[in-house]
């Protein structure tokens, strides 16, 4: 049996992010404001014909799969980020100071794309707030750091957009932010996951710390329907 995350995108549009899910029964994706993210079961063997039916021109996608592929008929392959999927395995009792870190609404959107341009940490858009549980650390009433969710599996939740303004590294900021989204998602009851780039070594060496371990190779494909 395929482990659920071993497919983590459709299996998130058909378990736990059902809500946000578009598409028909075969192919699933979300709305583009949401997430670029887009699957398909493991065995449809058309799920980028259908997708390519489904979705107008020039709609990008971003496809999540453990081995590497060719750009699919009908579709522009732009930018291929290799990545390493981690599943935490650390202690379920957080401790930290968590007084600083409030969460972020629709208010906040504005700058959490600002924060998203400058930092870089994966696609963010008008929408992707709706995953939830977005909070941050602001300084002078400027937002220096955040975290989220995103992709919710059956019982696992992802951890995203972990991100630190440049100006502000090296005050624990991550970690803080991450340990209280631990705290979150342990509570509910649920596994936390994150995907990385595989070259980004501080932040592996922050999630090892935190009690990340690897669990497979992710590999990410930015396509563009011609």
């Amino acid at each position: 049996m395929k482990h659920l995350l071993e497919n983590p995108v459709y299996n998130a549009l058909i378990t736990g992010d059902k809500h946000l899910s578009l598409g028909n029964e075969q192919v699933k994706y979300f709305s583009e404001e949401v997430s670029p993210f887009a699957g398909f079961a493991e065995d449809n063997n058309h799920g980028f014909a259908e997708l390519y039916e489904l979705l107008p021109q020039g709609r990008r996608i971003l496809y999540a799969i453990p081995s590497t592929i060719q750009a699919p008929k009908g579709w522009q392959l732009q930018h291929e980020i290799k990545g390493l999927q981690f599943i935490y395995e650390g202690s379920k009792n957080i401790e930290g100071n968590f007084s600083n870190i409030v969460p972020l609404t629709t208010e906040h959107v504005d700058e959490m794309i600002e924060l998203i341009k400058l930092t870089k940490p994966g696609p963010f858009g008008k929408r992707t707030i709706d995953f939830g549980s977005y909070h941050g650390i602001f300084d002078q009433n400027k937002l220096v750091a955040m975290t989220g969710q995103r992709l919710h599996v059956g019982n696992y939740t992802e951890l995203s957009a972990v991100c630190t303004h440049p100006d502000h590294l090296g005050n624990g900021y991550a970690s803080s932010l991450m340990k209280h989204q631990l705290q979150i998602i342990l509570n509910n009851g649920q596994q936390p996951f994150l995907h990385v780039r595989d070259d980004n070594e501080r932040a592996i060496a922050v999630y090892d710390r935190l009690g990340f371990k690897v669990s497979r190779t992710m590999n990410f494909y930015f396509m563009k329907r011609e």
